[in-house]
């Protein structure tokens, strides 16, 4: 876990419920401004962690999907069919298994997903206007600290 030179805040200053309310009230800011931008692309809050999840793999098996997203495969084929049929991803058969059913995302649904994705940088860019940049150093660099402990 990384270590900082900069003194700790007192006690005072770092209070949880604070920080809580914080994420908490960022958190809902952005997923409404998220759903209206999904509502133009007409697709769910899942159907977009897929995409996203997609847009950084080459190709996934339903049974990838199902399980990165913590649903039953048969759950996960309904969302695949919809995306399917916007043209935000196409099925194909595995050149190894033809049995098997692979998914990949399509041009469309990358676009869609970078579109998507810049929205949201630039509310977040927006947000960390209104701190000091030693504010939002230390929040991501303690972030990372722990996104790194979390994969040990």
């Amino acid at each position: 876990m990384p270590t900082t030179n900069a003194p700790k805040p007192p006690a005072s200053q770092r209070d949880p419920g604070k920080v809580a309310d914080f994420i908490l009230f960022s958190q809902r800011e952005f997923l409404l401004n998220l759903s209206k931008d999904l509502s133009r692309g007409n697709v769910s809050f899942a159907q977009f962690y897929l995409l996203s999840y997609l847009s950084t793999s080459r190709e996934l098996t339903m049974t990838d999907i199902a399980r990165k997203m913590g649903h039953s495969t048969a759950a996960a084929t309904g969302l695949v069919d919809r995306l399917e049929k916007l043209g935000y991803v196409e099925r194909m058969h595995a050149a190894d298994d033809r049995r098997k059913v692979m998914v990949r995302i399509t041009p469309k649904g990358m676009e869609l997903v970078a579109k998507l994705r810049s929205a949201l940088q630039n509310r977040v860019a927006e947000a960390m206007e209104e701190s000091s940049a030693h504010d939002v150093d230390t929040f991501v660099q303690n972030y990372r600290g722990r996104d790194e402990v979390s994969a040990d």
